[in-house]
């Protein structure tokens, strides 16, 4: 039975890695959520401060002011992107860590419980 402390306290340790991934993973989530908002809302270009609309919208269809196009600000849009990256990859990565080990934990007191039954 001196294993048990052992084997709660990785339990908590997979779940505290779970916790964390989830955590980076929502962070990259909000950062695409504000991608997106960036993407599709209107902007101003040009030093006149001229409104323009999104290229995602219907009216962009019918307005295609080429200034525009060249005045998106792209190195915000894909440095908010860019920086998302990293946060979805170690957040599943962690999430996963925590997953399996949680689930290996479980299996191996499964795996004892059984034995320990047929003995």
């Amino acid at each position: 039975m001196r294993s048990l402390p052992y084997d709660i306290d990785f339990r908590a340790r997979a779940r505290r890695t779970q916790g964390w991934g989830l955590g980076l993973l929502a962070v990259a989530g909000l950062m695409w959520i504000w991608f997106a908002v960036l993407l599709l809302t209107p902007y101003e270009a040009g030093e006149s401060s001229r409104e323009c609309v999104s290229r995602f919208t219907s009216e962009s269809l019918h307005n295609s002011d080429s200034s525009c196009v060249e005045e998106r600000d792209w190195p915000e849009l894909l440095a908010v992107l860019g920086v998302s990256v990293p946060f979805s990859v170690i957040g599943a990565v962690l999430y996963t860590s925590g997953s399996v080990s949680h689930r290996m934990a479980e299996h191996l007191a499964e795996v004892t419980r059984l034995n320990e039954a047929k003995a």
